[in-house]
């Protein structure tokens, strides 16, 4: 009974514990969090825990953790609210991962993002073609804002009585320089046409090739391990930190 009665008063006390820090930390740790966020969330959660259940051990010193730590990660924030440099250190920068249509493998790579991984967020933004794309930017929350090409943007066919054109699914059938040989089947291509077709985009060699679909009309599309852009555009800053 007695045990019980701890774990209650203890789990009521770390519930608004926590809630009030929540509030003291801001919004933004739930509308955007940031790499640093999402740990702090993590730890919170984890002391909470401790605190509420816990009964081997003082309740203070599990509180009095909670609330350092609570504190430690509002001067986080305002540090980086205060400190651009610093800001960049702590929650990092938006880097440019597409360019006119193209994919920048390393910067992609930077984050540990894979091909599928970028699809994915392409499609929560309704982007199914990469070439549609005029610039992509991965931002620190992990979200992908996307800049499309302007023959591309979204307007309303019934304003012109036109018959806008349906748009299908893309098939992958290269990834990461691998041909996806079930992919080519499932479109009644082969692996010389895949060749042929790369030959005649100018790659040589499969292996060259970091990304590949097609669509309906089985039109290529091929994203080069070596992207050959005349100039690539970067957002970062660099001025020393």
């Amino acid at each position: 009974m007695k045990t019980f009665i701890e774990v209650t008063i203890q789990t009521i006390l770390a519930f608004f514990s926590i809630l009030f820090i929540a509030r003291l930390l801001g919004r933004q740790q739930v509308a955007q969090l940031t790499l640093h966020e999402y740990i702090n969330g993590i730890t919170f959660g984890s002391i909470a825990a401790t605190l509420a259940t816990d009964t081997n051990q003082r309740t203070w010193s599990h509180l009095l953790g909670l609330v350092l730590f609570g504190v430690l990660t509002y001067i986080i924030s305002i540090i980086s609210i205060k400190s651009r440099k610093a800001s960049k250190i702590i929650q990092g920068e938006p880097v440019i991962v597409i360019q006119d249509g193209r994919i920048l493998e390393k910067n992609l790579e930077r984050f540990h993002y894979t091909i599928d991984d970028l699809n994915h967020l392409l499609r929560k933004k309704d982007v199914f073609d990469i070439t549609d794309v005029r610039y992509g930017v991965l931002e620190t929350t992990g979200e992908i804002s996307i800049v499309k090409i302007a023959q591309k943007e979204n307007i309303k066919a019934e304003d012109f009585a036109i018959q806008p054109k349906q748009t299908e699914l893309l098939t992958d059938i290269i990834v990461t320089g691998n041909i996806i040989y079930e992919n080519l089947r499932k479109r009644s291509l082969s692996v010389k046409w895949l060749v042929s077709q790369m030959s005649i985009m100018g790659v040589k060699d499969i292996r060259e090739g970091f990304f590949a679909s097609v669509d309906s009309n089985n039109q290529l599309y091929i994203d080069r391990m070596e992207d050959m852009l005349p100039k690539q555009t970067d957002i970062t800053e660099h001025e020393d930190i």
